[in-house]
């Protein structure tokens, strides 16, 4: 077991985890800096959180340190990634949620969803257009309709870090969120699905906000006329 703390938070990852470059991302800060700089810029005390994709735990901490625990919520499909982030939550003093499973549309049919966990679990995927990560071993995890996720707790901000799958998951009506802090993977979807992304968040009144977008790491915003 390894212990690194970034931004006063402090992260346990067991060693199967610190696969390539974790350590070094981990250890120097770098680890999802973006997503956090993002994130504590735009937070409020009376948002609520939820977290597509909650890997460590990191990000759902930083939240809950500005929102509260009861205001957060982390999604995660690797089972013992999910693991990992309830930990780092604990260790940190927030008891907040981290539900299980794979974030879907609303047309995706059954109770679980194929999952393609890797040792590397930050790179751990849905099936892509180009199959399976490699070296990924595939699992049915739990499907998570977006949709349902929205209605139980009324997030007004949304992480999302689902290595690909945010251009179908992103798609959708998100009633009531007023912020969207996402990665993006053009080089899974190309520029047709990040023109979708864009176009469809934008048809639903988000506007890109250059306050907290870096690189891959983009912030959309709701206009309010």
């Amino acid at each position: 077991m390894a212990s690194f703390t970034l931004r006063g938070i402090t992260l346990d990852l067991p060693d199967s985890a610190l696969r390539g470059t974790l350590p070094q991302a981990l250890a120097s800060g770098r680890y999802e800096n973006t997503e956090a700089d993002a994130i504590e810029r735009h937070l409020t005390p009376s948002d609520r959180f939820l977290d597509l994709g909650a890997g460590a735990g990191y990000l759902c901490c930083l939240a809950a340190r500005v929102v509260g625990a009861g205001a957060v919520t982390g999604v995660e499909a690797g089972p013992e990634t999910a693991d990992i982030a309830r930990t780092n939550l604990a260790l940190n003093g927030f008891g907040a949620t981290v539900l299980h499973g794979a974030v879907v549309d609303v047309a995706h049919k059954g109770a679980t969803v194929a999952f393609g966990v890797r040792p590397a679990f930050w790179a751990s995927a849905l099936k892509g257009a180009e199959d399976w990560p490699q070296n990924a071993a595939v699992t049915q995890v739990p499907a998570l309709r977006l949709q349902d996720l929205l209605a139980t707790h009324r997030p007004t901000v949304l992480s999302c870090d689902i290595e690909g799958a945010e251009v179908e998951v992103l798609t959708q009506a998100l009633p009531g969120v007023r912020l969207i802090v996402t990665e993006i993977h053009p080089g899974t979807y190309g520029l047709v699905g990040t023109k979708r992304l864009f176009d469809a968040l934008s048809a639903q009144g988000f506007a890109f906000t250059p306050h907290g977008s870096k690189g891959a790491t983009v912030v959309f915003e709701r206009v309010v006329e």
